[in-house]
């Protein structure tokens, strides 16, 4: 009994959490969609050079929705011990591991053609460069912000602008985040030592690929754990009474 009794609280804590983090996530879903121009004035100053997302709102609540969900079913299943509603959270989770582990397992397969993609990546990236910074919103803002936060210049480096549509506009130079002085600048002031901006990705990706696989192997235990005690708890019930 004292073993039944820890599975069910450590049952119920563990999908208390996800139920409140689902009502948190629910909550500014709502509030996003009532409030839209004062979380559009939030987001503006906390990520001015992104642009709006309409449909944030919509995934927030989706997904605070389904958080409650399942909280709802591991808390409800345990305390009140019911077999149906353990069944149903074992199946959501599992239907979860699967995904999760399917996905790991395509990401795994294909990376044979990351070559083929960062090919496909560096047409668009230089093309852009070329063509579209400095003439489309858009692009532009995704470049700045690009290279804004991973403090780099173009795609290779500062050449990837240079005869482009900005450098022709700009008396023939060089985007601030290129120059030492944070200011437009000839190519004689350029920064040279400012790497592009593939580098400085493929150095964060070195730097916290461990990180996002422990998080992912992690997240991975907590749903088989979740599984387990909830097949544990369906199994005692009827022989604890």
């Amino acid at each position: 009994m004292g073993c039944f009794s820890i599975l069910k609280t450590t049952m119920f804590v563990f999908n208390g959490v996800i139920f409140l983090g689902g009502l948190a996530v629910l909550g500014i879903g709502i509030w996003m969609k009532l409030d839209s121009s004062s979380f559009a004035k939030i987001l503006d100053k906390a990520v001015p050079q992104l642009p709006q997302l309409p449909h944030v709102a919509y995934l927030c609540i989706a997904l605070g929705a389904f958080l409650l969900l399942v909280g709802f079913l591991g808390c409800c299943g345990a305390m009140r011990e019911s077999k149906c509603l353990l069944v149903v959270f074992f199946v959501v989770m599992l239907i979860l591991f699967i995904v999760e582990v399917s996905g790991a397992v395509v990401v795994l397969a294909f990376s044979a053609v990351a070559d083929i993609f960062v090919d496909h990546l560096k047409q668009w990236a230089l093309k852009t460069l070329k063509e579209g910074y400095g003439r489309q919103d858009d692009i532009t803002g995704i470049w700045n912000t690009t290279m804004n936060e991973l403090k780099c210049c173009g795609f290779h480096n500062y050449t990837d602008f240079s005869n482009s549509f900005f450098y022709q506009e700009h008396a023939n130079k060089y985007p601030a985040f290129c120059c030492p002085a944070n200011e437009e600048c000839p190519e004689s002031d350029i920064d040279k030592n400012k790497q592009g901006c593939l580098h400085k990705f493929q150095v964060f990706l070195s730097r916290n690929g461990k990180i996002v696989g422990g998080v992912y192997l992690g997240i991975g235990a907590l749903e088989a754990a979740a599984m387990i005690v909830s097949m544990t708890l369906y199994c005692q019930i009827g022989t604890n009474l």
